[in-house]
């Protein structure tokens, strides 16, 4: 579709004639407060936080399900719109702990400084695994939130821990419904779902059964897609922050998805989906997600060894590739077979097989795909 031309905040910006104006904004580097939204789900307009002005339009509409049109004219941040924000925001926080929103001290207070508030430590941002990496967060300090009139009710649940691989906490849970979406739109397996309504409304399972019970595939799918605390992957749950994110291939199986892995002190703490991959759109399996804890196993070998006098020692790169190529020199055509792996990429099983056939001249090879 051809692009359209429209303002936003005074400035102009062209997008895809089938973008919605948050994505409109989002392309442009302006920030547009939104709970509910997120990349592969349908337009929701849950949270209503995305709500912008629109010229000529009656009444303020949802940016993230409002399409862009040629010549529109939209602005995000009058007083009016802040001000309704601050309004919705505080019915979401009145059944999330918010004590450190609303306190000038949050930017030098750190986890193990005493609270003048006298606040409870479950209840403080800073204690909180989410910390510095919470979308609530986000929002709340764009905004703005200086006091609350609205009374806070702590719902006073207990941890679900029935997963192996993550925590659900919905004290922290504000009901966007990204979990519950992903799982039913994305995934298919609709393990979790709204229960009971109005002030009682929760996230669970049918029954409150356990996750094991319901359909759930252990995909993490809901943990990417939580803006908060709520759902928690348990290897990463108190490592804090990243030192850095690298780009790579699952090594489960051959298809290829490509994922995000956060790195803190030279080890894995985390996993998440490459979202921008044409491959797997930002999901994995529970292996790609849950299972390269492999990696840090204390009986992975991480040198080459070669056999000396009867026993293994470790060897460098290039003295054990020298002797596989005088090893595999001796033996030629009927004599050499190899055998590929499942785990290993399209790309380096078609290479293993062309090295079989055109320079071990040989057609013996075969691979194993019981996963």
């Amino acid at each position: 579709m051809s692009n359209v031309n429209l303002t936003i905040n005074g400035g102009k910006v062209s997008v895809s004639g089938n973008a919605t104006v948050l994505e409109a904004a989002q392309a442009a580097g302006i920030y547009i407060p939104t709970l509910c939204h997120h990349q592969g789900l349908a337009p929701h307009g849950g949270c209503r936080l995305c709500l912008v002005e629109v010229e000529g339009m009656r009444r303020l509409t949802t940016a993230c399900t409002t399409p862009v049109a040629e010549g529109m004219a939209v602005k995000t941040d009058t007083p009016q719109i802040q001000q309704l924000r601050r309004n919705i925001l505080e019915l979401v926080l009145s059944e999330h702990p918010h004590a450190c929103f609303t306190c000038d001290r949050k930017e030098r207070c750190g986890p193990l400084d005493i609270c003048l508030r006298n606040v409870g430590v479950s209840e403080r941002c800073v204690t909180c695994p989410k910390n510095r990496r919470c979308e609530l967060q986000e929002v709340v300090n764009y905004i703005g939130m200086p006091e609350m009139t609205v009374p806070y009710t702590f719902r006073g649940l207990s941890v679900e821990k029935d997963g192996v691989f993550f925590d659900r906490d919905y004290n922290l849970c504000i009901l966007c419904g990204r979990c519950v979406r992903v799982c039913q739109e994305v995934r298919g397996a609709g393990a979790v779902a709204f229960t009971y309504r109005g002030s009682q409304a929760l996230i669970g399972t049918a029954f409150g059964q356990p996750l094991y019970d319901v359909g759930c595939q252990f995909c993490g799918a809901c943990v990417d897609a939580c803006p908060t605390g709520a759902l928690v992957e348990r290897s990463a749950k108190w490592m804090g922050t990243p030192d850095r994110q690298v780009t790579t291939t699952c090594p489960y199986c051959g298809v290829g998805c490509q994922l995000d892995v956060q790195v803190k002190h030279e080890h894995i703490i985390n996993v998440i989906p490459n979202k921008d991959s044409p491959v797997n759109k930002g999901q994995a399996c529970v292996k790609g997600k849950f299972g390269l804890d492999f990696v840090h196993d204390g009986d992975r070998l991480t040198s080459p060894l070669i056999k000396k006098n009867g026993s293994f020692v470790e060897a460098s790169w290039d003295e054990a590739l020298d002797l596989v190529v005088r090893s595999f020199s001796k033996y030629k055509g009927g004599q050499f077979a190899a055998i590929a792996s499942a785990k290993c990429t399209n790309e380096d099983n078609y290479v293993l097989q062309k090295f079989v056939r055109a320079v071990m001249e040989t057609n013996n090879i075969d691979h194993c795909a019981r996963l």
